[in-house]
């Protein structure tokens, strides 16, 4: 994908193993899970909906209830489609969120002012439904962090060299 927001292509995309085995923590559950496969991240399957329930699309994530300690890589597609993703994100409040690092985009100050960390990465190579690398996208990535948990998480994949990891300022006030 030459464009991290072309129109028509495909929202399709998964995110590569080494950002999980750089982050070395385990999720409850894929907010954003892929429609065509299950949802793997790492070495293990993690449910898509909660109690085991029937599995549902992210189409409809933004209407159920989160749990856990989440896993986010929303559909980067269309302007602003990140801000309701990112918003219901920082409510929950626990969990780890993947997005394009475009710090001039309104969406992106408002997370940064919600995050307790974000880790800048170099241009991930994501994944297409088939398993294939596709091309470099044509902007780094940026990695959210909601919650204690998920910031010891960007803390050790900045020291795994997976990217710079940043605090806003009022993450660093509080701590």
């Amino acid at each position: 994908m030459a464009y991290w927001d072309t129109p028509g292509a495909s929202d399709e995309w998964y995110t590569p193993p080494h950002v999980f085995e750089a982050l070395g923590c385990r999720f409850d559950m894929d907010v954003a899970a892929p429609r065509l496969i299950p949802s793997w991240i790492g070495d293990r399957l993690i449910p898509t909906s909660p109690k085991g329930g029937r599995r549902w699309l992210w189409e409809n994530s933004l209407e159920r209830e989160w749990h856990g300690f989440i896993w986010m890589n929303p559909p980067f597609g269309g302007r602003n489609a990140l801000a309701p993703w990112l918003d219901k994100f920082f409510a929950h409040g626990d969990g780890i969120a993947l997005t394009p690092d475009r710090t001039s985009a309104p969406w992106f100050w408002d997370a940064w002012a919600k995050a307790d960390a974000v880790l800048f990465t170099r241009k991930l190579r994501f994944l297409r439904p088939d398993g294939s690398e596709g091309a470099s996208p044509s902007n780094g990535t940026a990695l959210w962090a909601a919650g204690d948990k998920a910031q010891r998480a960007l803390e050790n994949a900045e020291l795994n060299g997976l990217g710079i990891l940043a605090q806003p300022i009022r993450a660093m006030e509080a701590a």
